[in-house]
């Protein structure tokens, strides 16, 4: 297999270039609320996106190397490609890969916390961290039963509110700002995070119900094979259940203009791949229903964040 797949080729599966929307998202929601509430800046909105990047491709490194040299990873897996394990690029190469897009990230964040001040600094140094821990050190979260967990708060919820805070902060406060500025933490970016928070959790729902089995042999303990199947099911369901009652809620409860309704116009491909993650469990069916939630969550995002901004 090693001889067959380029180098080029191989370190682009590594980076698994697919998975960019994912952290792309949060960033445009953000950014959409911030245009909303008057608070828009470009160049927080763009280092938050970049940052974002890198963070999301460091932690597919550290998942493809920790998961690799742990065992997690074999040849009965029906997922994508991993590189590590598969040998197409040394592990001490990824791991050195990942150490490197990290610390762009760090690099890179030394502007957003000149904008953001001290809660930037604890919330980029946390994200790092919570990207290695997800399938490295001494307590790997996604191998006791906390993925999900992480994934919520990390690549959703303070993902899009970090995006409006360090826009907001960069219009209503001073460069290195100790505290929380007034204006930049808000109920209402909260809820908004909540649809891409939810979504993207539902990513890795699918992820593990397919890799349920393997997982259990290898003695990862995701949630999924902590809950088993059935309650797996459901919690994807009520994940998409979660991100379009959402926009009705800002719409009838906050006053937010209808428009914000326009990822509803998403649903009827929520019915598909819930139905296909609800009857499914083989690889070949599951792998397009991990592919169709990730363009799901795209696709809500960029809606969402146009129904914010009309």
């Amino acid at each position: 297999m090693a001889t067959e797949i380029s180098r080029h080729e191989a370190w682009l599966m590594a980076a698994r270039p697919h998975t960019l929307p994912a952290a792309a998202a949060p960033v445009i929601v953000g950014t959409g609320l911030a245009v909303h509430e008057g608070l828009f800046a470009p160049l927080p909105a763009l280092a938050a996106l970049v940052g974002a990047f890198l963070i999301q491709i460091g932690a597919n490194f550290a998942n493809d190397y920790y998961d690799a040299v742990k065992g997690v990873d074999t040849d009965e897996r029906e997922g994508f490609t991993r590189v590590t394990q598969t040998g197409l690029i040394p592990p001490e190469q990824v791991k050195l890969a990942m150490y490197g897009t990290f610390a762009l990230s760090i690099l890179l964040g030394t502007y957003l916390v000149y904008v953001g001040g001290l809660p930037i600094l604890v919330l980029g140094l946390a994200s790092v961290a919570s990207g290695v821990a997800y399938a490295g050190g001494p307590y790997p979260l996604g191998s006791h039963g906390l993925g999900d967990l992480f994934v919520f708060v990390f690549f959703g919820v303070l993902a899009v509110m970090g995006t409006y805070y360090v826009q907001a902060a960069a219009l209503l406060a001073a460069p290195f700002t100790i505290g929380i500025p007034p204006g930049t933490v808000t109920l209402t970016a909260f809820v908004v995070s909540l649809p891409v928070a939810a979504i993207s959790t539902g990513i890795l729902v699918v992820n593990n119900v397919r890799d349920i089995e393997t997982d259990a042999k290898s003695g990862k303990r995701s949630l999924a094979v902590i809950v088993g199947l059935r309650w797996s099911r459901v919690e994807y369901a009520a994940l998409f259940a979660v991100a379009y009652l959402v926009p009705v809620w800002l719409w009838l409860g906050a006053g937010v203009s209808p428009v914000v309704l326009l990822p509803l116009v998403t649903l009827p491909f929520v019915v598909s791949v819930v139905r296909t993650v609800w009857t499914e469990t083989s690889g070949e069916a599951l792998n397009p229903a991990l592919a169709r939630t990730a363009q799901l969550l795209a696709a809500y995002s960029v809606l969402f964040a146009v129904g914010l901004v009309a």
